[in-house]
């Protein structure tokens, strides 16, 4: 409902009396904060006065000043999510939708409306459908999702590298884990592009974004479609194949929850790296030094910058305490990765280094964790490894202030990130990249025939059809070889190792 009380003065209509039914009604300082509003709002710093007046759980309004509480604290989110006995995901309980409050129309409905699927779900039918989520990701192997990443990035690169600068984030970071994703789905290699298009307008929420969502639909209609006709071991066949006999309406619904999620987070976490490895220069000396890697880095950026900030939403199942805080049965509350990583209490300095704590919000907790982090991941690191690879000069082409930034309560976007670096040639998609003209000369590159790595060509492909061949071919025996030793020896083992890992 839209109140008539005035707000505070000088607080830009962010501020205002709780509404009848409010979870917070009643509280000390008598104004809730509203998380829209007609003009850009800085999120972090509203979450930070939130903090700092109400404490780890606060009250705030959504549009149409639909009352909600947020958890800012890092243990309260980890309780939040981690205690499906208090917390469900089911909407239908949330009492501003029972009582009318909650319009069809609400801009956040899409987020908010309940659907039949694993997000949504609880107890039996929870671990029905999550179990054919699990099942269906379980069986991937990311040697080889390795590969098909640097091929794809090779392929993105390839398409601006010969004019010395570049958009990584239009050109780049939003491309590269849709490519991959259709990859691991099984779909045709044609609906990248158009996928990635249509993907972008309906997160958006453009004119156009109803048709776009229309689109990806009903490609995963004909998607599910031929899976039931024709068996696969990608994603999409092995939904179709579970024992839990998911209908086709549940499959395609579920590809969409992957494809969009997955998207959604990855592109937003991969620009981010990027970002950070541009600018700040720390990142890129540890990284050149070996002092860090670059999985590091990424694990860095889930905590400064998840990929969600708030994920919509809990519902209290019966009335209970979070964060000091009373709440009652139907009461709404966001997980908030954002503020919760920079919570104080676990992260009293914000400049200091989280290298090797993955206990960040950004993938969530509890029976709803994202099941496709570790994709996430890979997408990230081998995505930044490959730019760095291919173009070791690239540097940002603006001022770091400079940087714009899309932001809404789910989420905050980078609107562009350009660069520009020496110009280079095309590389051949199938060779791992590099900034020299031909990656695959010199010995890390080539094994000895007594010690043979795996072959990439004799390992599933991470979606149906045939893998091309990958890698060196081997060189004459007659061809001088370099004088044995045992530091070039043990050099040559972690580089085939590497090599292996890689997926080359």
């Amino acid at each position: 409902m839209t109140s008539d009380i005035p707000t505070r003065t000088g607080t830009d209509d962010l501020a205002l009396a709780p509404p009848p039914g409010c979870p917070a009604h009643g509280l000390d300082g008598g104004a809730l904060t509203r998380l829209h509003g007609p003009r850009p709002l800085d999120l972090r710093s509203l979450y930070e006065d939130l903090r700092e007046e109400h404490g780890p759980v606060a009250p705030a309004l959504l549009h149409d000043d639909v009352p909600i509480w947020v958890v800012l604290g890092h243990a309260e989110n980890l309780r939040l999510v981690g205690t499906p006995a208090l917390f469900s995901r089911d909407s239908r309980i949330w009492t501003p939708l029972v009582e009318g409050r909650v319009k069809p129309d609400h801009p956040l409905m899409p987020h908010i409306a309940w659907q039949p699927i694993c997000s949504h779900a609880e107890g039996d039918e929870h671990r029905r459908l999550r179990g054919a989520v699990t099942h269906a990701m379980r069986p991937i192997n990311y040697r080889i999702l390795r590969r098909a990443v640097y091929r794809h990035a090779q392929a993105l690169v390839n398409e601006f590298c010969e004019r010395g600068e570049a958009d990584l984030v239009n050109e780049y970071s939003e491309y590269l884990p849709m490519a991959v994703m259709c990859d691991l789905l099984g779909m045709p290699t044609e609906y990248d592009d158009r996928i990635v298009h249509a993907a972008r307008d309906m997160l958006k929420g453009t004119e156009t974004a109803i048709a776009s969502n229309a689109y990806i639909t009903e490609a995963l209609a004909r998607l599910t479609a031929r899976r039931r006709a024709e068996p696969g071991e990608d994603i999409a066949g092995l939904l179709v194949s579970h024992e839990s006999g998911l209908t086709d309406d549940e499959v395609r619904e579920h590809l969409r929850v992957v494809l969009i999620a997955a998207y959604e987070a990855t592109a937003n976490l991969l620009a981010n790296a990027l970002r950070m490895v541009l600018t700040h220069p720390g990142f890129r000396a540890q990284l050149n030094g070996g002092q860090m890697t670059v999985g590091q880095a990424v694990e860095q950026s889930l905590w400064d910058e998840p990929p969600f900030s708030t994920v919509f939403a809990y519902f209290a199942k019966q009335d209970t305490e979070l964060g000091g805080r009373r709440i009652r049965k139907g009461d709404g509350l966001l997980f908030a990765p954002a503020p919760g990583n920079v919570d104080p209490r676990v992260r009293p300095d914000l400049k200091a280094g989280m290298r090797g704590n993955r206990s960040h919000l950004a993938f969530g907790g509890g029976p709803h964790e994202c099941p496709g982090q570790d994709i996430g991941r890979v997408i990230a690191d081998v995505g930044v490894d490959a730019l760095l690879r291919r173009l070791p000069d690239v540097r940002l082409d603006c001022e770091e202030d400079e940087l714009e930034w899309r932001e809404s309560i789910a989420s905050r976007h980078l609107v562009e990130l350009p660069v520009r670096f020496a110009t280079r040639p095309q590389q051949d998609v199938e060779q791992m990249p590099s900034h020299t003209p031909n990656p695959l000369e010199g010995p890390s590159w080539e094994p000895p025939p007594a010690e043979p790595v795996p072959s990439p060509s004799a390992a599933p492909a991470p979606r149906s059809g045939p893998e091309p061949e990958h890698g060196p071919q081997p060189q004459p025996q007659s061809q001088p070889e370099p004088e044995p030793g045992p530091r070039p020896a043990q050099r040559g083992a972690w580089q085939r190792f590497l090599r292996w890992w890689r997926g080359y």
